[in-house]
């Protein structure tokens, strides 16, 4: 089995239709079950366990709840119009920092869940003449409607849940 491509080699075509943004939002509201489906039977040794010094399975978890403010940061960015997406630390310091490996799983679970609503739920509530809003990604460098940063989301979630799943079936 291949492994999990760079998230930042990544290139995104936003070529689809702006009223499929409920169908996205579907998938982000579904992250926070799959991730418990992936870790449910999973020891906190499995979990914790790192591979070629990157990021554990409970590590990639934390991550997601770590840009949950950002993802909810940048819609807000398309309600208020600004130019441009607020901007992330791109060396990801607040996951290192966290040190996840030592928290409980449902702990971060649980956060996540809770995070993820709250974006789930803002959403759900934009007036849908903002879905095509276009404003510029700050690392990409290109226009991105809301829809499309709700589906760079659900990417991004599905992304890490690769990586969990890579890493818990070694």
């Amino acid at each position: 089995m291949s492994g999990v491509s760079q998230w930042y080699e990544r290139q995104f075509m936003f070529a689809f239709p702006a009223d499929v943004y409920p169908n996205i939002c579907v998938r982000l509201r579904g992250t926070p079950a799959r991730l418990e489906e992936f870790v449910r039977s999973c020891s906190p040794q499995m979990l914790t366990r790192k591979a070629d010094e990157k990021w554990s399975a409970q590590e990639h978890a934390g991550h997601l709840l770590d840009l949950e403010p950002l993802w909810l940061k940048r819609l807000e960015d398309f309600v208020q119009g600004r130019a441009e997406l607020s901007t992330t630390d791109l060396s990801n310091r607040k996951t290192h920092e966290a040190n996840y490996n030592s928290q409980a799983i449902e702990s971060v679970l649980a956060d996540f869940r809770k995070a993820r609503w709250r974006l789930v739920e803002h959403a759900a509530e934009v007036d849908p003449a903002l879905y095509s809003r276009e404003l510029v990604h700050p690392r990409l460098q290109k226009g991105m409607r809301l829809v499309d940063h709700l589906y760079f989301v659900a990417e991004h979630d599905d992304h890490h849940l690769a990586n969990i799943w890579q890493l818990i079936r070694r």
